[in-house]
């Protein structure tokens, strides 16, 4: 899935936005601070990303050993009116969310939407197209620490859409199948899987 990401001053947050520094110069228009934000983290890399690969070899040699054999097609197995419902419960009552409609508008019409959503999921898989409508990630550039006026010093918080989260769901349980089938992941991967997260690896 590609993100495309969009940093955005809400209205109530326009205010508090201190002046940062930008090229020497301070900016605290809120049209230029999106432009500004957007820029620096569509841009911005982690050192502590790349820099961890050079000595862990492990990883590299899974993947020369998986892929010297086949792997098999991955099963597309059609969606469930119950594997949407499922979906939809386990979202988190939360408020927040993208541009569009917040996961508690989701739960509440649940009987109304499961059967378009199975639809739209089951044409998703059978067309291998992701809707670009739900590519879309509304950044918001939280305040870690230090100078608020240090564009360096904000982290980014992307809000997704439940319906992305949805789509993302269906798909994920496929390919985390297929990985399982074929013992394709490398066994020191614990991030993103279940019951083995960077806890467990610590």
């Amino acid at each position: 899935m590609w993100n495309f990401v969009r940093a955005e001053i809400n209205k109530q947050n326009r205010n508090n936005v201190p002046p940062l520094n930008i090229e020497g110069s301070p900016a605290n228009d809120y049209q230029v601070l999106a432009c500004v934000f957007n820029e620096y983290f569509i841009n911005i890399t982690n050192p502590t990303q790349t820099g961890n690969l050079k000595d862990d070899s492990s990883a590299a040699e899974n993947l020369n050993i998986v892929f010297n054999r086949p792997l098999g097609q991955i099963d597309l197995t059609p969606v469930t009116v119950q594997e949407i419902k499922s979906i939809i419960i386990s979202l988190k009552w939360k408020t927040s969310s993208g541009y569009d409609v917040p996961p508690k508008l989701l739960k509440l019409s649940l009987p109304y939407i499961t059967s378009p959503l199975t639809y739209l999921c089951n044409k998703s898989l059978t067309s291998g197209i992701f809707p670009s409508w739900l590519k879309y990630s509304q950044v918001t550039p939280l305040f870690k620490k230090g100078s608020k006026s240090e564009l360096g010093n904000y982290r980014r918080i992307s809000l997704l859409t439940p319906f992305s989260k949805i789509f993302e769901k269906v798909i994920y349980e496929r390919l985390v199948n297929h990985a399982s089938v074929y013992n394709i992941l490398s066994k020191v991967q614990y991030r993103f899987r279940t019951n083995l997260s960077t806890e467990n690896a610590i």
